[in-house]
């Protein structure tokens, strides 16, 4: 039965409560615990069947108990002590203003010129939009899958504590990814909760009439609509877009059904949605960004959708439009593999996207080539990630590691140029503290480090008084905090068990799994083939041996050093083979009756993580490397005090793994992999054998591990204030954010006068390039070089029709090695001497160079494009060597 007639029910809430409106709508109660503890104190038991929603919470909760709280003056001082300290974050968050304000004070009217129809300095301030497919903030909000939505969750978090302008873009999914149950053979099967949006802590955007406010997408015969809503996240509004609204079909209803679900036409229908819907809905909110991040390829087509706008409202031509477009964005790589990329076939394209190439005055190849490292291979498919990079004037993967894959990967794209100098760089991963560090934890480092120790940085003197927090005190509250992950996990594993119709005796035997005094081995992650869940099984009979204690010489009736494991994540739906790596472990249990040492939780979420990173004593990671790309569920841990224990991959081959935990492996790369299983099994056997287990069993006489309190504690100074969101997103905001803007403001400078001047002089600079010759290179070398010698390289070059400024002319220097080529070479910018007196046609250069190393070394000379306005001289893609 249809209604004719739709409300939004809100809580009533007595006047003096209802301070607990704001509370419940702005997130920052996830992150703030005096927050979090207000509501679980108005009811427990709600909280908690409420997955922990405060909007949903006083939705439902009786009118009567809050009458009740209302006359409680003691939860009326914790309420009003709450809103004090949001009414605090929201208007002292002064880094931004601080780093930021007085580069932009100082611009003028005049500077600026009358871009964007005379638009004043104030209307085009900084703002940063940042897109993305998937957001993990917070339990109640199921619209992420795994590590790269929390991240991006994370990214906002810090982004508000920090003060940047920055507003988050997304979808909002109906039925988000999906929970987890198993059935009893232990397969993954899916179910998909029905997302309730007004019951959430989410704000339908609204006209000015109070009526929706609505955007709509061209898709082939039809446009879609979608409406507009808010998650306030601190200072930083989230905005998601929603298509289950009449009049759509019911397909287009199901673009924002399901996260990475559907086939390949609803992805690119997603990604539309996402990419051209956000910019469309960003001017909807009469918001200017001045920098477009792209975190994933998924959101690429807003490239697409800006260069149109600038076509056809500022009159620009393609060459500039796409010059403004790309001094303007900046995007974030996360894959290590070309098979995580998203790839479409070209008639799909330009089947929902070809009336694009027809704005742009572009045919069907000028187009897709957009899209393909190779422009010349018609037959390849259109890649959002080489969209992304084309489009973008900072590139960057999040880790050190994967910032060297990433170059490897994309390398094909500057054909000519030496790997390490690809323009991709890295900005590593980190995790937001305060949304990961258990409460009773956070009061502790509250309590010895001073309550800044969630963003500082690591040359801030607070983390030498890491040594300051007693053992006893430290060790007493990760004792708690273990209890309390095992309590959870039998609560949640008689729930499961109850869903499945078990007997009274399973129920009761759960309350005797895992023993709060072991060792407890955390594993939580994407089940993925490459992470290598199962690795710990390799030998069944030796891993049984270690979680029993019965490890050689050792004498057991001491102390039993058994070990236990707690595991929990999600296979995607579509992927058997990781389905099978959970079957595996479930089987493992059962068969070799390891229930009491081994267990495995369904349907892990954030609030599931957040107990594993806090109560396990070490976390294990098996990725197959380099596949790993950064990993942040370890990062937790590590803020947390645990030691990780990992192969040498992601953010984990750049700390310092050996006073912080263990490295599985020197990070060696194997052909066979089924070699490497047995090689990297093996060496988890012996660290558990013979390292980790001996020392944390190992105890004084006031029955604390001490060695192992001091790892806690190197894990706790050396990885928290680096492997953290405060500093992560001061590199973005540094290195991406801050050189986007300035370059996006003076490119629109003057009626985008710099941004036409330099589509021309790239023009010209394409059409004459290859008509460009080194003629001669003479260099003054003795028979025999030493070491600081000097030694003077003259060039002849023939220009043609570019001139010395559009170019840089560089010696490249470094060691020959074995296969004749330079390697870590050093490039050295040449002097332009002027014209050759007796040929002016011929420009002529020199440089002044010494080597600082014996050896076999060598040089060549190459030449580079250059321009004020270029980001960098690879940007063209255009090199000439010698």
């Amino acid at each position: 039965m249809k209604p004719i007639r739709t409300f939004n029910v809100s809580p009533s809430l007595p006047p003096r409560l209802e301070p607990l409106r704001q509370l419940a709508y702005n997130l920052h109660w996830d992150w703030n615990y005096e927050t979090t503890d207000l509501f679980r104190r108005l009811d427990r038991d709600l909280w908690e069947a409420s997955r922990y929603n405060p909007v949903l919470m006083l939705g439902t909760i009786s009118q009567d108990r809050l009458r009740e709280a209302a006359e409680d003056e003691g939860f009326l001082a914790h309420m009003d002590r709450a809103a004090r300290q949001l009414e605090e974050y929201l208007n002292e968050r002064t880094w931004y203003r601080k780093q930021r304000q007085p580069m932009v004070d100082h611009r003028t009217a005049d500077a600026l010129g009358s871009a964007s129809g005379n638009a004043s300095p104030q209307a085009i301030s900084d703002c940063y939009a940042y897109f993305s497919a998937e957001f993990g903030l917070t339990t109640c909000l199921p619209i992420y899958s795994g590590g790269l939505g929390v991240l991006a969750g994370d990214h906002l978090k810090s982004a508000s504590d920090l003060g940047l302008p920055l507003v988050g873009v997304g979808l909002l999914y109906q039925e988000g990814y999906f929970a987890q149950y198993l059935n009893p053979d232990g397969w993954q099967q899916e179910r998909y909760p029905i997302n309730d949006f007004y019951n959430m802590p989410l704000h339908l955007e609204r006209q000015a009439d109070g009526s929706e406010l609505r955007i709509s997408v061209d898709y082939p015969g039809r446009q879609v609509q979608a409406r507009v809503w808010r998650v306030q996240v601190g200072t930083v509004p989230l905005y998601l877009l929603d298509t289950n609204i009449e009049p759509n079909s019911q397909y287009d209803q199901d673009i924002t059904d399901e996260l990475y679900g559907g086939d390949i036409d609803l992805r690119i229908h997603q990604e539309m949605m996402l990419g051209i819907g956000g910019v469309r809905m960003l001017r909807a909110l009469g918001l200017q960004p001045t920098v477009y991040h792209m975190n994933e390829g998924h959101s690429a087509f807003l490239s697409l959708e800006r260069m149109r706008i600038l076509i056809e409202e500022e009159g620009l031509t393609f060459a500039e439009a796409k010059q403004v477009v790309k001094a303007s964005q900046i995007f974030t790589t996360h894959t290590p593999v070309p098979a995580g990329i998203d790839l479409f076939p070209s008639d799909k394209v330009l089947y929902y996207l070809g009336h694009y190439a027809d704005k742009f005055g572009l045919v069907r190849e000028e187009f897709l080539s957009l899209g393909r490292e190779n422009t010349g291979d018609l037959a390849s498919p259109f890649s959002m990630a080489i969209l992304a990079i084309k489009m973008a004037t900072f590139v960057n993967g999040v880790s050190q590691l994967h910032g060297a894959v990433s170059r490897e990967m994309f390398k094909g794209l500057w054909a000519q140029l030496p790997l390490d100098e690809v323009p991709v760089s890295a900005i590593t991963n980190g995790v937001h503290a305060r949304s990961c560090v258990a409460k009773s934890t956070q009061d502790l480092y509250d309590r010895y480090l001073g309550p800044s120790w969630s963003h500082a940085l690591a040359d801030n003197p607070l983390w030498d008084r890491v040594s300051t927090i007693p053992d006893e005190e430290l060790w007493r509250n990760h004792e708690r905090c273990r209890s309390e992950l095992i309590m959870f996990v039998r609560e949640r594993l008689q729930r499961s068990l109850r869903d499945l119709g078990s007997s009274a005796p399973e129920l009761d035997a759960v309350q005797d799994m895992l023993d709060p005094a072991v060792l407890t081995i955390g594993f939580a992650r994407r089940f993925a083939t490459y992470k290598r869940a199962t690795l710990f099984l390799r030998d069944v009979d030796r891993i049984k041996r270690i979680l029993l204690g019965q490890l050689p010489g050792k004498d057991s009736a001491l102390r039993p050093r058994t070990v236990q494991f707690i595991i929990a994540g999600k296979a995607h739906p579509k992927d058997t083979p990781g389905k099978e790596l959970i079957r595996q472990i479930i089987h493992f249990i059962r068969e070799e009756e390891m229930h009491h040492h081994v267990v495995f939780i369904p349907n892990y979420d954030i609030h599931v993580s957040r107990l594993m990173v806090a109560g396990c004593d070490i976390w294990l990671n098996t990725p197959r490397r380099p596949r790993e790309a950064s990993g942040t569920s370890g990062m937790k841990a590590a803020m947390n005090g645990l030691p990780n224990l990992s192969v040498l991959d992601g953010w984990w081959d750049e700390a310092d793994y050996v006073n912080t935990g263990w490295a599985i492996g020197h990070g060696e790369v194997y052909d066979d992999p089924d070699y490497q299983d047995d090689v990297e099994a093996n060496a988890l056997y012996e660290l558990l054998e013979q390292e980790i287990v001996p020392l944390f069993y190992e105890r004084d006489k006031d029955d604390l591990p001490r060695s192992w309190i001091a790892k806690m504690k190197n894990a706790i100074r050396l990885n928290c204030p680096h492997f953290n969101t405060a500093r992560m997103v001061t590199e973005y905001a540094l290195r991406g954010y801050f050189p986007a803007s300035d370059r996006y403001r003076a490119m629109i400078a003057q009626d985008y006068a710099p941004a036409k001047e330099l589509a021309h002089w790239q023009s010209h600079l394409f059409e004459h390039w290859y008509e460009m010759r080194i003629e001669d290179i003479d260099v003054s070398t003795p028979s025999e070089v030493k070491v600081n010698q000097v030694i003077g390289v003259k060039a002849r070059l023939k220009l043609g029709e570019l001139t010395p400024n559009d170019v840089q002319v560089e010696l490249y220097q470094g060691e020959i090695n074995a296969n004749g080529d330079i390697v870590n070479g050093v490039p050295v910018v040449m002097n332009y001497q002027g014209p050759d007196p007796h040929n002016p046609q011929i420009s002529l250069y020199q440089v002044d160079i010494t080597y600082r190393h014996s050896g076999f070394q060598g040089l060549s000379l190459r030449v580079l494009p250059k321009h004020e306005n270029l980001s960098n001289p690879y940007e063209p893609g255009l090199i000439l060597w010698a």
